[in-house]
């Protein structure tokens, strides 16, 4: 349930088109429903600004349909995330105009049309192509909550040309979200390059040594460039909400 279907609710209950009772019963899961094995959080959109989203992983097909079901029928946008091939596949089936993206491992649906008043344009930089599936995870995230956002991505530290060739679309966000993995220095280069908001994006890329994105995590938080914030290994969606609250006038 969102902030703008609610006053739509109330408008209608002010007009006399729509009674008291008729307005309860639309109103009567706020503000969560239980469907036995989840409560679904509807009331979160009017706390966060954004509905609840699944995390796919380790849940059933038919529990993933199911929380679904329950957030696009109360009006909220969809966006799960870690969603298994045959995950997507059942909520693409089940809800008209749900998308997967398979890199992203995301399924979305927007049903909003009021957007965020926002800053300006959030820009998702990808390390590596092998870094693709968390930053896109990002992007998929910042289109659902509303934001402006691109991706400039295969512009890591081993050619700095690449990324230095590319200032004037780091100088233009307002929030930068670095995703980096093996040595974890991207983050490091262009915050010292911008006077915004970076968050990093440690992944679990690398050989050996690489401890499955501690050592990316570590150098990230070892940064001697500042403005940098660190979020969890693989982190791509926490990194984009928090981008969004950020961006958010």
């Amino acid at each position: 349930m969102t902030p703008d279907r609610i006053r739509a609710l109330l408008d209608q209950v002010r007009k006399g088109t729509l009674s008291t009772d008729e307005a309860l019963e639309q109103l009567r899961v706020l503000p969560f429903e239980d469907i036995g094995f989840a409560h679904v959080d509807h009331h979160r959109a009017l706390r966060k600004g954004f509905p609840e989203v699944i995390f796919c992983e380790r849940k059933t097909v038919d529990q993933v349909v199911g929380i679904a079901g329950r957030i696009v029928a109360s009006g909220s946008d969809l966006l799960a995330t870690r969603a298994l091939p045959q995950q997507a596949d059942a909520v693409v089936q089940a809800i008209p105009g749900a998308k997967h993206n398979p890199i992203a491992r995301t399924v979305s649906l927007r049903q909003s049309a009021t957007k965020p008043p926002a800053r300006g344009e959030i820009l998702v930089v990808c390390a590596g192509t092998s870094d693709l599936p968390v930053a896109e995870e990002a992007l998929e995230t910042a289109v659902v909550m509303g934001h402006p956002v691109s991706l400039l991505a295969d512009v890591g530290v081993a050619g700095l040309h690449r990324v230095l060739g590319n200032q004037d679309r780091l100088y233009a966000a307002s929030v930068i979200i670095v995703v980096a993995g093996m040595e974890g220095a991207l983050p490091s280069v262009i915050g010292g390059l911008v006077d915004v908001p970076i968050i990093a994006v440690p992944t679990s890329v690398g050989y050996g040594a690489h401890f499955g994105g501690v050592a990316a995590l570590l150098g990230m938080l070892n940064s001697c460039a500042t403005g940098i914030t660190v979020v969890n290994i693989d982190n791509g969606f926490g990194a984009a909400a928090a981008a969004c609250l950020i961006n958010r006038k």
